[in-house]
């Protein structure tokens, strides 16, 4: 184990002063369930340090890379580039997945190919490099991982063109990115022949409803719902 913690350090190109942090940036909480002797703890809070850390440092990285963007445009690319898919690249090109500590039902059940895990594992080990070296070390890792992404959206000749899909997936992005959520969608009723019907679909996001649509056809409700929950969260 102490190996590959330091070949995970070489690899973030960051010499740890306390490497007890980057090893409990890679304890999930049903290890630390199974073997509290073994452990102090779970990676539950530096991922959620992590993740303010990661917050900020991709806000940085944008608005230097884009200065003519507005807030609207900036979130929605933050959105894009800082979710659970993408975090699960970033992780599994740290070789993550091999070096998380899981219980044994997790293990059993594939949670090292896992994207949620692998994810929070980037996330827990961005709060160990921060509270290791401060923000200028978290800085560089996300740099390191997250630049190519950024610099791709920056080479298109409209770095805001792949964005520009349906409401549907707008919402999941930004959810999966705020939330670690992805919505979900129900039919609450309908009306009309069945030559002219109207649906009506609420979303919801861990069962609060986030907003509701109708049209003529599910699809199209769904659509008009997510449309108004992306306004609604935007204005929040």
């Amino acid at each position: 184990m102490a190996t590959s913690i330091q070949k995970l350090a070489e690899t973030l190109e960051y010499r740890f002063r306390n490497p007890s942090l980057l090893r409990q940036a890679l304890v999930h909480r049903s290890f630390a369930h199974e073997n509290p002797q073994a452990v102090s703890g779970d990676n539950e809070r530096l991922e959620f340090l992590g993740d303010a850390v990661l917050s900020v440092t991709m806000a940085h990285l944008l608005v230097e890379r884009f200065p003519d963007l507005n807030e609207g445009d900036l979130s929605r690319l933050r959105a894009s580039l800082v979710n659970e898919r993408r975090l699960a690249q970033v992780g599994r090109a740290m070789g993550l997945g091999d070096l998380l500590r899981l219980g044994k039902g997790e293990e059993q059940s594939g949670g090292r190919r896992k994207p949620s895990l692998i994810a929070d594992a980037v996330e827990a080990v961005l709060g160990a490099l921060y509270l290791d070296g401060g923000l200028e070390a978290a800085f560089r890792v996300v740099r390191k991982f997250l630049g190519p992404f950024l610099e791709e959206e920056a080479e298109a000749s409209d770095p805001l063109r792949k964005l520009d899909k349906d409401f549907k997936t707008r919402l999941q992005e930004i959810t999966q990115a705020r939330f670690r959520r992805a919505p979900a969608y129900a039919v609450e009723g309908e009306e009309g022949p069945d030559h002219d019907k109207i649906f009506h679909v609420a979303v919801t996001l861990d069962e609060q409803v986030l907003a509701r649509g109708s049209g003529r056809s599910k699809k199209a409700a769904e659509q008009d719902a997510a449309r108004k929950a992306l306004d609604a969260l935007e204005d929040s």
